[in-house]
């Protein structure tokens, strides 16, 4: 992870504000199409609070972050996207808990090995809405007409659905600990290949220094064993660790009690696991394949599944070739805090990076600490991010 000041990074081009160039002007004229969609613009703080990001972000973004710290000691970062940024400002706004959405235009700041830190990013976050799969489809949709407006017809469209599999490992047999774990690395294929590796065979790993605390905590009282352990980390003087609290550094000791306990992974849950990533296709194609899959297990992920055609229903009903559509169960973005839909817009054929990409986080409002303001409830939220400085290379003169 980087240091740097942040005056450092932003003597590079400037504020946050566009300026005068044809390609400028032409991301002014795709946030105003925003604004007439019906998404109000705001300008996020560049200085953010580093905690949110460090704890919420993929380790991509956190590992390519500039950070500094003020004359409290408090840990800033120059924002290196927008959506924590705008969701901080939605729950401190009089519409929290309420529907609402949001577009934007500004400079983010992440080191890159092969270009400025210093670029533009454009989109929308929509927060509130109950009608998920409506909402899902009109974000794609309206990263189309983004490529679109850059002259890009026939964006390749990438789609996944972290929500499927939760609903799988919902339905497994399997210690709370380890479907979470799951779950988290979905996102991280060395990690999940590691993770289902770990639970089928039985581990012979050298016991680190406290596996007998651990061993002594495994399936003990959960409140009783927070306690102790918190306890211990007080005596011994510890606050604070990488920005995690106490609390959050003994949940993180008693997960890895749990994921230590003897268990194993059948192997035909693991086949499971496998089969159920080896899906792809267009959507239709992929729902036949995933209820047959759900038939010959035994499982249940028709909520889910509903979900997923419900969602291609109303991507078709706004004009988008479903038929085109590159699904793939094993599709992720690499953030932590999606649960739901997911999608990147890519030129045809490339290997690059996207042009366009998002999806659903509805669990991240709660956890930047929405719950202390609008209650446990989580917050349905969906978005998308664009590149400018791609699109612009890609896209011609304006």
């Amino acid at each position: 992870m980087l240091k740097r000041r942040p005056e450092q990074a932003l003597a590079m081009s400037g504020s946050d504000q566009t300026g005068g160039t044809g390609q400028d002007a032409r991301a002014e004229a795709l946030v105003a199409s925003y604004e007439r969609a019906g998404y109000l613009r705001v300008t996020p703080a560049i200085l953010q609070p580093a905690e949110p990001f460090l704890d919420l972000s993929g380790e991509d973004i956190r590992k390519r972050m500039y950070l500094t710290t003020d004359p409290a000691g408090h840990e800033l970062c120059l924002r290196p996207d927008l959506t924590i940024p705008v969701s901080r400002d939605y729950l401190a706004s009089p519409a929290a808990g309420q529907p609402a959405g949001f577009c934007y235009l500004g400079p983010v700041f992440r080191h890159r090995d092969n270009g400025a830190a210093e670029f533009l990013q454009a989109g929308i976050e929509s927060f509130g809405r109950g009608d998920t799969a409506a909402a899902d489809a009109e974000m794609l949709a309206l990263g189309l007409e983004t490529t679109s407006h850059y002259g890009i017809e026939s964006a390749e469209i990438r789609l996944g659905d972290v929500g499927l599999f939760s609903a799988l490992i919902a339905a497994l047999d399997l210690a709370p600990a380890w479907k979470r774990r799951l779950v988290k690395d979905f996102n991280r294929k060395t990690s999940l290949a590691h993770d289902l590796e770990q639970l089928t065979v039985s581990a012979k790993r050298t016991p680190p220094d406290y596996q007998g605390v651990l061993a002594a905590l495994a399936g003990s009282d959960p409140k009783a064993a927070h306690a102790l352990v918190t306890d211990l980390l007080s005596i011994a003087g510890i606050n604070a660790v990488g920005g995690r609290s106490v609390g959050e550094i003994a949940d993180r000791f008693l997960e890895q009690a749990a994921l230590g306990a003897a268990t194993s992974l059948p192997q035909e849950t693991r086949a499971l696991i496998e089969r159920f990533l080896a899906i792809s296709g267009d959507p239709d194609t992929a729902a036949t394949e995933l209820r047959a899959l759900a038939l010959d297990a035994r499982i249940t992920l028709d909520a889910a599944l509903d979900l997923f055609e419900s969602r291609a229903g109303f991507l078709a009903a706004r004009g988008v070739d479903v038929a085109r559509i590159r699904f793939a169960t094993a599709f992720g973005r690499g953030l932590d805090y999606y649960t739901g839909c997911v999608f990147e817009l890519h030129e045809a054929g490339s290997q690059n990076g996207p042009l366009v990409a998002g999806g659903r986080y509805d669990g991240l409002l709660q956890r930047l600490g929405g719950a202390k303001a609008i209650g446990a409830r989580p917050i349905p939220a969906v978005g998308f991010a664009v590149w400018i400085e791609r699109l612009g290379q890609l896209g011609g003169a304006a």
